[in-house]
């Protein structure tokens, strides 16, 4: 690669010869300006306005206008006698992180190449320094006519340096964002974050520029006698109303094209297989209910028979009997629901309502007169 400055980066003491060499270019397809009724070539003249002839490149000097329109000329021996040390040296003067840099500073990039092999080793020590320390270096250097602020980088196993605009040449976004009060909802925030989740991240190697491509088209189609390709029909295009509607259509088409299933989706409904789960199921519940009936039963039997009790003691003996009486088959009944044998659950009841019988025959024998004392 041609260089384009030759110079040294001055570090501290150290100084290292080297070459300055481009590390971008251009792929933008140029025109040149024709006459169209017979394509004839449409040149810029350098032409002295006191001799009214055209002049070379070698004839061309600089100059400086000053505002009452007095020529003032300045000769490369003029600029080559400045008194800047950034002459023909690339100073560095900070260490910084690369973070303290604003991307709006940065402009054109260079490769700093060795200059011969006296500049392998302090070179190396520059580039490794830089490797460690994890920060950039800040320097000024002088290029075209002017004084230039740039930035020291590790490449690879090279050294960039990235031309900078100074502090006062990066303007302020004063008047550009929006002066309305905008109102942005959780949800609008949270569309807009699976939008930027489903579109992730890419690799700037898979870029490319397609207008470039599709002018190579053109050129080739028109130089071989053939229609230039059509253009594509436009999206249908119109104005957003609603902008959740447009965020969710956008989440949407982003994981369609990546192949992304929706979360959240609706869920798949499977019908229960009729095997062998279902019975079993079916069962357990029957089970569980008879066992909770029972245990009821088994509670609700001693309540039952308290409450008769009491009821005996307020009433007649004449209700007591009858209360007793149609406890007791209950009890013995709620009792029997365990059985599954009627023939079992009907004796039991017959011998529980002749053992309860002569109970409450006693309770209305001792009561009664108990009754009649105290008439």
């Amino acid at each position: 690669m041609r260089s384009i400055w030759n110079g040294a980066i001055s570090f501290g003491l150290v100084s290292i010869p080297i070459k300055l060499v481009n590390a971008t270019e251009s792929h933008a397809i140029s025109f040149r300006q024709i006459h169209t009724e017979d394509n004839g070539r449409i040149r810029y003249r350098k032409v002295c306005e006191l001799e009214e002839r055209e002049v070379g490149q070698a004839e061309i000097g600089k100059a400086y206008e000053d505002a009452d329109g007095t020529i003032i000329p300045i000769t490369d021996e003029d600029l080559s006698h400045l008194p800047i040390p950034t002459a023909r040296t690339i100073e560095i003067v900070a260490f910084v992180p690369g973070d303290r840099i604003d991307p709006l500073q940065m402009g054109s990039a260079y490769y700093l190449a060795a200059g011969g092999a006296p500049a392998a080793k302090p070179y190396a020590l520059l580039r490794e320094a830089l490797k460690r320390s994890d920060k950039v270096a800040v320097a000024k250097f002088a290029l075209r006519g002017r004084e230039r602020l740039g930035m020291l980088r590790v490449v690879g196993e090279a050294i960039v340096m990235h031309g900078l605009l100074w502090p006062d040449e990066v303007r302020t976004p004063e008047g550009v964002a929006p002066d309305t009060d905008v109102t942005i909802r959780d949800k609008e925030l949270d569309l807009a974050d699976a939008l930027m989740d489903t579109l992730g991240e890419v690799d700037l190697d898979d870029l490319h520029d397609e207008y470039r491509e599709a002018l190579e088209e053109v050129i080739a189609a028109k130089a071989a006698g053939e229609a230039p390709p059509e253009a594509p029909a436009p999206a249908a295009g119109g104005q957003v109303l609603d902008l959740m509607a447009a965020l969710e259509n956008s989440v949407r088409a982003a994981r369609e094209q990546r192949g992304a299933p929706a979360p959240g989706g609706e869920a798949e409904v499977r019908p229960l297989s009729r095997g062998r789960t279902a019975p079993k199921e079916t069962g357990g519940k029957k089970s569980t209910s008879t066992t909770r009936k029972t245990a009821a039963a088994k509670k609700t039997a001693p309540a039952r028979k308290s409450t008769s009790k009491a009821t005996a003691k307020a009433t007649s003996g004449t209700k007591k009997t009858a209360t007793a009486k149609t406890t007791t088959p209950k009890s013995a009944t709620a009792k029997s629901g365990t059985s599954g044998d009627p023939a079992r659950s009907t004796a039991a009841t017959k011998k529980a309502t002749a053992a309860k019988a002569p109970t409450a025959k006693a309770t209305t024998a001792k009561k009664t007169p108990s009754r009649k004392r105290s008439a």
